[in-house]
């Protein structure tokens, strides 16, 4: 996760930079879900059955204390279908753990939205482009009508509400009208995810762009960044999937503000780019430990071994060689100058592609833009 408005503005106004003390976990609590959306990486559907317990939930959440996990993305399928997600997520809440919520919004009413508000720090909504994109991609009619609805609803509550967003082939054009629907509604937050090649991500993958589209995408969403720090909007910018995007926002920082250049790349190498496996983790609706919620290998099962165990143990080589700092890669990353500041980038996108968890990452688009400047 590429915090870039954070970064912009804490390297402007001299002020550290906003670090967590400890790690996330994304949970998957359900993989049940009320739409079928073509990138969904869990592959979700209404038939799924829950397997973990309330029980064995809140006996994990205790661990996390204890393993300095700070921070929970709720997640499924759609977490709301499950009837303790509450319970849960304030039992999280009890022991110091900040929570977040991601939801298609269809879920989120009249009769629930104060109990959301008060239980979750943040409300994250799952948005595809205008009305007709949106609602193909999610597979229901009417899908974004009702989201934007529940997000102005959290809003009126006084919760913390915005935007997700997943640039692909059928969303891209959509790019600019989410800035523009952020904007209208002042939203707080624009995450815009890359596609990472799994789940039904992985079957549609002739959706995902060309490097050359990323470039431009993500120079847009840059611009941007540095437009809402100029004009005093607030509305924080982060991208996701993608640690080389912090390599072009170090550019344009050398370019528009070359005093600052040194303090954001120290900055970026504090950071650390990829954190899979590292202070990033995700366990599935089975109660399966992973690197992040894309990757191919599990490290273990809450339902088998205590989480402790399985985040702790020192001879599992799938997590020394994650934990590396910077990771030892192949191919382009391999003799790459900013491999210390995205740490190769997804190693699930390596895997699908190469078959190989170490090799580079093949949505990396950093090559192609030296290639463009040697050009130049």
């Amino acid at each position: 996760m590429f915090r870039l408005s954070n970064l912009l503005k804490t390297a402007i106004d001299s002020k550290p930079s906003r670090v967590l003390d400890g790690s996330i976990v994304i949970w998957n609590f359900t993989n049940r879900c009320n739409l079928s959306c073509l990138h969904c990486y869990s592959k979700a559907d209404l038939e799924s059955v829950d397997l973990l317990s309330t029980e064995v939930i809140k006996k994990t959440i205790d661990e996390f204390v204890t393993n300095k996990i700070k921070f929970i993305i709720f997640s499924g399928g759609e977490p709301l279908v499950r009837k303790d997600i509450f319970e849960i997520a304030l039992y999280a809440k009890s022991k110091g753990i900040i929570t977040y919520l991601s939801s298609n919004g269809l879920y989120i009413n009249n009769s629930n939205v104060h109990k959301i508000v008060e239980t979750f720090d943040y409300i994250g909504v799952s948005i595809d482009g205008d009305e007709e994109t949106h609602d193909i991609f999610r597979g229901l009619k009417g899908s974004f009508k009702k989201s934007i609805e529940a997000m102005r609803l959290v809003q009126k509550v006084g919760g913390k509400v915005g935007i997700r967003f997943t640039l692909t082939k059928q969303t891209l054009k959509s790019l600019p009208f989410i800035f523009e629907l952020s904007q209208k509604e002042d939203f707080a937050k624009i995450y815009i995810s890359h596609l990472v090649y799994s789940g039904r991500g992985l079957e549609n993958l002739a959706m995902d762009i060309s490097k050359e589209e990323r470039i431009e995408a993500v120079q847009y969403i840059i611009n941007k960044a540095f437009e809402y720090e100029k004009t005093n909007r607030n509305i924080e910018i982060v991208t996701g999937n993608m640690e080389v995007d912090a390599i072009l926002f170090l550019k344009e920082i050398e370019k528009l503000y070359p005093k600052l250049a040194n303090i954001v790349k120290e900055k970026l190498l504090a950071w650390g780019g990829n954190s899979a496996g590292r202070k990033l983790l995700n366990i599935d609706s089975f109660g399966n430990v992973k690197p992040d919620p894309f990757f191919p290998q599990t490290i273990g099962n809450i339902l088998e071994k205590s989480f402790t165990d399985i985040w702790n143990d020192k001879e599992n080589i799938l997590l020394k060689s994650l934990r590396e700092t910077p990771r030892k890669l192949g191919g382009y990353c391999e003799n790459c100058e900013y491999i210390a500041i995205c740490n190769g980038g997804s190693r699930s996108r390596a895997n699908a592609i190469y078959d190989d968890l170490w090799n580079q990452d093949p949505s990396c688009y950093l090559e192609l833009l030296n290639s463009h400047k040697e050009a130049e």
